[in-house]
């Protein structure tokens, strides 16, 4: 992973990550806090920083993830580019970037269709996941002897 320091970031990205999931779900800054169990002021800051001196403690970013409901990398990236860190992967994905490519030709409307299908899609997985993991659970139980 390749990281490089930016001294003049022209926008907040975790900023710009909040108020675009806020206003999409409809939540408020205290649906987002309670749900991740964060403080509402830190929600509200992180909402409306226009810089961040420093980067967030991993426990408030893993509670802005939860309540956000997105991928803690997604929100972990963003806190880097607001403080002027950017991340680099090493070797991305072609299929990735072609479906991030793809989707700036679409619409706004149906941008905003593709993300719910993709949120859909994370959802049934995780609830794949779920099922899997109580089975596993199911067949660790021994019987008594």
């Amino acid at each position: 992973m390749q990281v490089s320091r930016v001294t003049n970031a022209a926008s907040n990205a975790l900023q710009e990550l909040v108020r675009e999931r806020l206003e999409r779900q409809g939540w408020s800054y205290g649906d987002v806090a309670r749900r991740g169990g964060i403080p509402r002021s830190t929600v509200h800051h992180l909402a409306t920083a226009e810089r961040l001196v420093r980067m967030p403690q991993p426990a408030t970013l893993e509670g802005l993830a939860r309540g956000l409901e997105l991928p803690l990398d997604a929100v972990r990236r963003a806190a880097a580019q607001s403080c002027g860190i950017h991340v680099y992967e090493a070797a991305p994905d072609p299929e990735v970037d072609v479906l991030i490519a793809s989707l700036n030709q679409l619409s706004a409307q149906d941008r905003r269709h593709v993300a719910a299908l993709v949120e859909s899609l994370l959802e049934r997985g995780k609830g794949d996941e779920d099922a899997q993991n109580a089975e596993s659970a199911g067949s660790a139980v021994t019987p008594h002897e």
